[in-house]
């Protein structure tokens, strides 16, 4: 299938003779004509007529596929994804005990936490914006420059980090875990070969196995299983509007996003873009400018946007992408249906005993104190 433009015209029923009414041979001299209805044809052009659904469909079926079940990987088990929850949620892997995973990527705030950029260790602020979590396990690789191939190594870098949970070394990691009985028992349950159970890579491993639970099924995998109903006519006419103008260049597959890295400025230079994206992971000078995609699963809700979060609402998000990465200036209308479709990729979030903070493990005496240095 090429990415021609379907011809999704609009649809005109035969016309009868125009409406209005004839002057009656009897009729008064002074009487005045009767204006004319609006024709059938005028009344139909008012509004764009419904989209052919299965067509739709079949033009969108080439570029995404439903989300794959992640919940979770044969590799991953029960034990590991319930250790996971807990690791996620628990603020003693950071220096001052005071910032955990979900601080930035707020589970019931669909993975995000709605800020330009977070605040970490004594209030510091990166420099990018904090991704999803959710729907993640999709991407071709973790962060903005794509500098963790695995959710594994990306769950190791933000403990270590001096400006987001700033523990000093994998040691203070590990006797943080280790001091606490319940999470020596739950490590050993979870890890039960090797040596060592209460590793710093371990907890990365279980952090990655729940992480991969994390999946939001939305009206799109309906719509994309042949529930033609699931989207409405605006929305189909923005998701036709999404393929036919280039936008799944970069956003495809099933996360909508994050399988590729692409420049910021494709077709024209972007204003005033200092960060070097993923040059510097690579030192590469032709990766300058790059960045991995963002999903685009809910969009809608994820916001501010781009890797600075320097854009705050979606519908100037959708102008400046199809300026600076498509060469065009979209219509009012064309924004509306494509911001349209966009709040269709809104899911479900799995339920609350799957991603509300769990009860964690008291503190002991041996149990590192908080070090707000």
């Amino acid at each position: 299938m090429t990415r021609n433009r379907l011809l999704l015209g609009f649809t005109l029923s035969a016309l009868g003779a125009l409406a209005g009414c004839e002057r009656s041979s009897g009729a008064a001299p002074d009487e005045k004509p009767t204006a004319p209805a609006p024709a059938a044809a005028q009344v139909a052009a008012a509004k764009p007529a419904a989209p052919d659904a299965d067509a739709v469909a079949k033009l969108a079926a080439h570029f995404f596929q439903a989300p794959r079940n992640q919940a979770p990987l044969p590799t991953d088990t029960e034990a590991q994804v319930a250790l996971g929850r807990m690791l996620f949620h628990e603020p003693r892997l950071s220096k001052n005990h005071d910032v955990s995973c979900n601080s930035c990527h707020g589970l019931t705030t669909f993975g995000v936490d709605n800020k330009a950029l977070s605040d970490g260790h004594k209030g510091q602020k990166g420099t990018r914006n904090s991704p999803t979590v959710y729907n993640a396990a999709h991407h071709i690789a973790q962060f903005w420059d794509g500098r963790a191939a695995t959710l594994e190594a990306q769950a190791e870098g933000p403990m270590m980090n001096p400006v987001e949970m700033a523990m000093p070394d994998a040691k203070r990691v590990e006797a943080t875990l280790s001091s606490m009985p319940e999470y020596a028992n739950r490590f050993r349950a979870a890890f039960p070969k090797g040596g060592k159970p209460v590793t710093l890579a371990n907890a990365a491993q279980a952090l990655a196995a729940f992480e991969r639970t994390l999946t939001t099924p939305s009206r799109f995998d309906r719509f994309l299983a042949g529930e033609h109903s699931a989207l409405s006519a605006q929305e189909q006419r923005g998701l036709e509007a999404f393929v036919t103008t280039g936008c799944t260049t970069c956003h495809n597959g099933p996360a909508v996003g994050g399988a590729s890295f692409q420049k910021l400025g494709l077709v024209e230079a972007y204003p005033a873009l200092t960060d070097a994206g993923r040059f510097d992971a690579t030192k590469n000078e032709d990766d300058r400018g790059y960045f991995r995609v963002p999903t685009l699963r809910n969009v809608e809700m994820t916001g501010p946007y781009l890797h600075d979060g320097s854009v705050k609402d979606l519908p100037t998000m959708v102008r400046l992408m199809g300026r600076y990465q498509l060469g065009r200036t979209l219509k009012d209308g064309e924004v509306d249906d494509l911001v349209a479709f966009l709040k269709s990729l809104t899911g479900e979030l799995p339920p609350a005993e799957r991603i509300s903070a769990p009860p964690l493990p008291p503190s002991t005496k041996r149990t590192p104190k908080p070090d707000p240095s």
